[in-house]
């Protein structure tokens, strides 16, 4: 925009040549511009004066009245020393007395008034009536204001127009905010768990608090630690706890912070910010959100690098490479998608280390809701590693929301204390959603929900390697009509393929639990469905668990922390997709027999437990544990083993496992229907 709006000023200031014959005519030279009369400068200011004047001249001035209540004004009016009055039509009263002072009064609306006019009458008081209206002083006050500031954009426009380079001077000026070494509040106390990522940006205070030491050694402080996880892992929280620890300055800005509309400001705030730093070395540099603007280079249509993003890449790249770690500036950058950032921002020497932040384990969620947990009148009843062993998959910040809502259900109670029914709650409405009373279902709808929730909860139990079942419900909560809560016993780091197998019939059991029951499938096993085959996929994409298809797996190598699949193309071919698309439907259709034959060799436990769920609504896993007990069949047969343990077989070569990180089938420990 702003050079195609140039090509149009220099066709109208410069015209083409005429093709008329002979010389060019002679342009006389334009006279000099007239500067404006000095007087128009004071026009704004005077206009300032005269509009404050007239706007705080009768607060600054005020007439000396008096003001009476109603109460007053009878008294006044009984007493006889009213004079003379004057009611308006919104029952506002002035008047004076007979000694010449005025008074002000109102008389209720809401009440009849044609006694105290009868009073007055009686009195002898000159009784007068107005209707108020608009002066023209009090409309020229309430458009002068208008017309001042309409005055004072078309100055400040007229200014612009005049220098224009010092009007935007400020605008490559680097958005930084400068953290002093004494006013941050947050220290690695407060950080809890990820010893070893405090450790390594530990290393870096160190560094700059005594940069001989490591000098000594042959060893160089790193030039810029890159910190890459989940979102809520707290990654920007490690920062600010190391402008708290650090006795440095801290500077601090957003990835956003760099790009405008305006070509070029991005490089110029980069080399601003850097300049700061390098005035106030030892210093740290903290770029939140660094993807915003180290994306890779070159996905332009042309392949080229003039998007004003990439050029504020080229220039972090040169400022980077630019100083000697020597000087004491160290960068510091967060963010939750490292899959998209450039290589040359990653090399050796622009960012020395990459500090992963992962979702925290059983422990370290235990010690964050400690953290959280302070100043909170916790309940005795509340063990928080119980609440730890219950949130796999939670971070920081979910721990941190599970804490506020536990003590908002606390005070939404009437309590100021936070019980384990609080925790709990509040878990579920995180997981789940809120809970609606309104939103009943009927009678055959609860008994479809409660017979999918018990076939959930009897295919965990009979299946030697799934996860203890923890609570039961048929309450509708969010999108969801009832679940089955599962606690791992331990924190899980790898997973066996009988682990895997027995998490795809636990998926599958509420429908299964319909087929045996009703002899037809319903909607409600939608999601189960959904995450079956999903985990399917994985088992034959990603972790060679198809016999079909062999050892091969097609995983993507970049970590997707925001929960999204890349959009790549297939490496694979339309034969081989095939072979996967049979083997998943393979895998969930075995899945799902094994279901149906240990809910129907069950049977008996699966109505009796059913009928518990239509009476009581939720029921713990302990009930499920006496329903099985109770209602075992005479030769129940014997869970179906690990085909890993099963010899003879072609799955003996199923021992292998596969790494947790990544790979958990449902980080939620519930079952949605």
């Amino acid at each position: 925009m702003i050079a195609t709006a140039g090509l149009h000023q220099d066709a109208r200031w410069h015209p083409s040549t005429s093709a008329r014959s002979g010389p060019p005519r002679e342009t006389p030279p334009k006279p000099a511009p007239t500067p404006p009369p000095k007087w128009r400068r004071w026009l704004l200011p005077i206009g300032f004066v005269i509009t404050a004047a007239l706007l705080f001249a009768p607060s600054l001035f005020p007439k000396q009245t008096t003001s009476y209540s109603f109460t007053q004004f009878t008294q006044q009016v009984d007493a006889g020393t009213v004079q003379a009055v004057t009611i308006n039509d919104k029952g506002g009263v002035t008047g004076t007395l007979k000694d010449g002072a005025s008074f002000t009064s109102q008389l209720p609306t809401a009440l009849d008034t044609q006694g105290v006019l009868e009073r007055m009458e009686a009195k002898g008081v000159e009784v007068k009536a107005t209707r108020t209206g608009t002066s023209f002083l009090s409309i020229l006050l309430s458009f002068l204001p208008l017309l001042l500031l309409v005055g004072f954009f078309l100055w400040t426009g007229r200014q612009a127009q005049r220098s224009l380079a010092g009007g935007l001077g400020g605008i490559g000026r680097s958005r930084t905010k400068i953290i002093d070494a004494e006013r941050p509040t947050t220290r690695f106390a407060d950080v809890a768990g990820y010893e070893g990522a405090k450790q390594e940006v530990r290393e870096i205070i160190d560094f700059l608090r005594d940069p001989e030491r490591y000098r000594q050694a042959g060893a160089k402080g790193p030039g810029g630690v890159l910190m890459v996880g989940p979102p809520g892992t707290g990654k920007t929280l490690l920062a600010r706890a190391v402008a708290g620890e650090a006795e440095v300055p801290f500077l601090s800005v957003s990835g956003s912070g760099f790009v405008e509309m305006f070509v070029g400001v991005g490089a110029s705030r980069v080399r601003d910010l850097f300049g700061e730093a390098r005035k106030r070395a030892p210093s740290i540099i903290f770029i939140d959100e660094i993807d915003a603007i180290g994306g890779r280079r070159g996905s332009g249509l042309l392949g080229g690098s003039h998007d004003e993003r990439e050029q504020t890449l080229n220039q972090l790249l040169a400022e980077m490479d630019g100083f000697d770690p020597a000087e004491g500036v160290v960068v510091l950058a967060a963010t939750n998608r490292p899959e998209t950032l450039d290589p040359a921002l990653l090399r050796p020497g622009r960012f020395d280390r990459q500090v992963t932040v992962p979702l925290p384990t059983q422990g370290e969620r235990t010690a964050i809701l400690a953290v959280h947990g302070r100043g909170k009148h916790l309940a005795p009843d509340v063990d928080l590693s119980v609440v730890a062993r219950g949130t796999p998959g939670f971070s920081g910040a979910d721990l941190a929301n599970l804490v506020n809502e536990a003590a908002i259900n606390a005070v939404r109670g009437g309590r100021n204390i936070i019980t384990a029914d609080d925790l709990d709650a509040a878990r579920e409405r995180i997981i789940l959603g809120r809970r609606d009373a309104t939103n009943v279902l009927l009678p055959e709808e609860k008994q479809s929900v409660a017979v999918h929730e018990s076939g959930h909860a009897l295919v965990a139990a009979l299946s030697p390697h799934a996860d203890p079942v923890s609570k039961i419900t048929i309450l509708p909560a969010g999108m969801a009509l009832g679940a089955t809560q599962q606690l791992p016993e331990d924190e899980r780091h790898l997973y066996t393929e009988g682990y895997l197998y027995d998490s795809l019939a636990v998926r599958l059991g509420g429908r299964a639990a319909e087929l045996v029951v009703f002899g037809q499938g319903s909607t409600g096993a939608a999601n189960d469905l959904a995450g079956a085959t999903a985990l399917a996929t994985r088992m034959v994409r990603e972790f060679g668990l198809s016999p079909a298809l062999g050892p091969v797996g097609y995983a993507s190598g970049n970590p997707q922390y925001l929960g999204t699949e890349e959009v790549v193309s297939r490496p694979y071919s339309e034969e081989t997709q095939r072979v996967i698309d049979a083997e998943v439907a393979r895998l969930v259709r075995e899945a799902e027999e094994q279901a149906v034959s240990l809910l129907r060799a069950h049977r008996g436990a699966l109505d009796a437990l059913t009928g518990i769920l239509l009476e009581r609504e939720t029921v713990d896993g302990s009930v499920l544990d006496d329903v099985l007990r109770e209602h075992a069949p005479p030769s129940a047969p014997a869970a179906v083993p690990d085909a890993s343990e099963t010899p003879g077989t072609t799955a003996d070569a199923r021992g292998a496992v596969t790494r947790a990180r990544g790979t958990r089938p449902e980080p939620a420990p519930q079952r949605k229907q």
